[in-house]
């Protein structure tokens, strides 16, 4: 999988012809959940500023309050969609100095948000920032902004601005990159024979996002194939004696495989994703509830002990 997105991705066919005029794209992202009327009333913002943009929902169940969750989220999905303004609100900050900024990218996006952090792992994989602006006129925003609700006054009108064509210079001041709030996200590490990593995400089905690659885990414990036995231990789980629970066992014992259906229905596996990152599952199944797994977590893979490691 590559690391950075320089282009729209494409079918071998739309490659080689010249695209249709489309109109410009807003995406939205947010932690509002989908029962509440705030997606709609950004939605609706953006529509009155510029009723002929293509808006396309990404998520509004990102976890609440969790910017990590949000980056990991825009990190995955903003590769696939067309250039465009990508408005993003995982905000625990609103309303307080926190700044609202917009972040134009080396793939001619322009990323919307508050400076927390939750737009630059997006921003890199898309080819990097080339220019960040604080979002300071008052001629792109509400006429009355609220303390609580950024999306709806500052940040869902910047989107339609954006995708109006209005230059993001236009917004406010020109911000140094290596200012900009960044996250502390996980980075796996090798140590005494194992991948020492962490849960970065869960997604609907219950598969466990772990940090790290499939290169990451051969560094640590040599070259993998589909069969291959591994233990991911969790240092963090106290177990009782003679408990038989999964949920409550310290290490989890599955195999290495290409894709789920290459075990039987309820057996765990360890696999590489459609994003080329390590990820925990079980097979027609849900691991996150299954073993009690959340972001954050601790884990451990290695190759089991004795002549049981290794392929079967």
């Amino acid at each position: 999988m590559p690391h950075s997105f320089l282009r729209p991705v494409l079918t071998p066919a739309a490659a080689s012809s010249a695209p249709a005029p489309a109109a410009p794209l807003v995406s939205l992202t947010t932690d509002f959940g989908s029962g509440d009327p705030w997606p709609a009333i950004c939605r609706g913002v953006i529509l009155s500023i510029a009723p002929g943009v293509r808006l396309l929902d990404v998520s509004h169940d990102v976890a609440k309050f969790s910017i990590a969750d949000g980056a990991v989220l825009l990190w995955a999905a903003l590769p696939y969609l067309p250039v465009g303004a990508h408005v993003a609100v995982v905000d625990p900050g609103v309303g307080t100095a926190r700044r609202a900024i917009g972040v134009r990218v080396v793939r001619g996006d322009v990323l919307v948000g508050p400076d927390n952090g939750l737009l630059l792992p997006a921003a890199e994989r898309l080819g990097g920032i080339v220019a960040v602006h604080a979002l300071e006129s008052p001629r792109y925003r509400l006429p009355a902004v609220s303390a609580s609700f950024h999306g709806r006054d500052i940040f869902a009108p910047a989107g339609a601005h954006l995708a109006l064509g209005v230059p993001l210079e236009e917004f406010g001041t020109r911000l140094d990159p290596s200012a900009l709030v960044r996250l502390e996200l996980p980075a796996p590490t090798i140590s005494d024979g194992a991948l020492d990593t962490t849960v970065v995400s869960v997604d609907s089905f219950g598969n466990v996002k772990l940090a790290g690659e499939p290169a990451d885990l051969e560094a640590a414990l040599g070259p993998l194939v589909p069969g291959d036995v591994l233990h991911v231990e969790r240092p963090d789980v106290t177990v009782a004696d003679g408990d038989p629970a999964p949920s409550r066992s310290r290490a989890i014992v599955l195999t290495w495989q290409r894709t789920f259906g290459a075990v039987p229905e309820g057996d765990p596996l360890l696999y590489e994703d459609s994003h080329g990152r390590l990820c925990l599952a079980v097979s027609l199944g849900d691991a996150a509830g299954l073993f009690r797994l959340q972001a954050g977590d601790r884990v451990a893979i290695r190759r089991p002990a004795g002549p049981s490691g290794g392929s079967r």
